[in-house]
């Protein structure tokens, strides 16, 4: 531990590891071209998303202001921006793609992405195919 101030300029204690704090963007749903099969790149699929974000939310707990809170419009506009109209050959690129937008901004540390493709063309029963990434900012310590 380290000691540090607060919001006020008081002492407090910070843990050197990484915060746990997060915002998370469930369920986002488009419908977009996405796959290698021929008829993935004519054919929109749904696509359902997770976002999540960690970062420190202490300072919005001690201010309890919003210009020290990350926008969850901004944040879901950064995914409808990456998934757009454009075919996406591969989750795992999309998913890539989201990552670093997310990292850039302010005060993200560390970024976790589900994207689930419901239709994937699998010969069985299946409820959906998922593609999870997590990544960290560099310095930011292990993904774990």
């Amino acid at each position: 531990m380290r000691r540090a101030l607060d919001e006020r300029g008081q002492p407090s204690y910070r843990s050197r590891t990484m915060t746990h704090d997060a915002i998370t963007l469930r369920g986002m749903r488009f419908h977009t071209l996405v796959g290698l099969l021929p008829h993935e790149e004519n054919i929109p699929q749904p696509l359902e998303l997770d976002v999540t974000v960690f970062l420190s939310l202490r300072r919005v707990g001690v201010t309890d202001s919003p210009k020290t809170l990350l926008d969850y419009r901004h944040l879901y506009r950064l995914v409808a921006e990456s998934v757009g109209t454009s075919h996406h050959r591969l989750l795992e690129g999309l998913c890539e793609l989201i990552a670093s937008k997310a990292l850039a901004l302010d005060n993200v540390d560390r970024v976790r992405v589900a994207a689930r493709k419901p239709h994937a063309p699998i010969p069985g029963p299946l409820e959906s195919v998922e593609v999870v990434i997590e990544r960290a900012r560099e310095g930011a310590g292990p993904t774990a």
